[in-house]
């Protein structure tokens, strides 16, 4: 789980900064999806059950935030988003 920095922002060249600060976003807010998942999984709580993955759907929002934030910033992003999308809709 994500609990400190992964990277050394200080090294960050200052005109990435903002792209970086939306990723670690991102990967945080990925990593709560992946948890509050996991756990509703294992509980016998309907209630408890019901209310994390209330939860992670409300990250999924955040990382759409985020991912809204940085194709602002980041153009390079955008175009390997559509990239991709294009890969994965030939492989069907």
């Amino acid at each position: 789980m994500l609990s400190q920095i992964p990277i050394d922002l200080k090294k960050v060249d200052k005109k990435n900064i903002n792209k970086e600060i939306l990723r670690l976003g991102m990967i945080a807010e990925l990593d709560a999806v992946s948890l509050y998942e996991q756990l509703a999984a294992y509980t016998t709580s309907k209630k408890i059950k019901k209310v994390l993955l209330d939860i992670a759907r409300e990250e999924k929002t955040h990382i759409a935030e985020f991912q809204t934030l940085l194709h602002e910033i980041d153009k390079e992003q955008v175009e390997e988003n559509k990239k991709g999308k294009k890969e994965v809709n030939n492989l069907s």
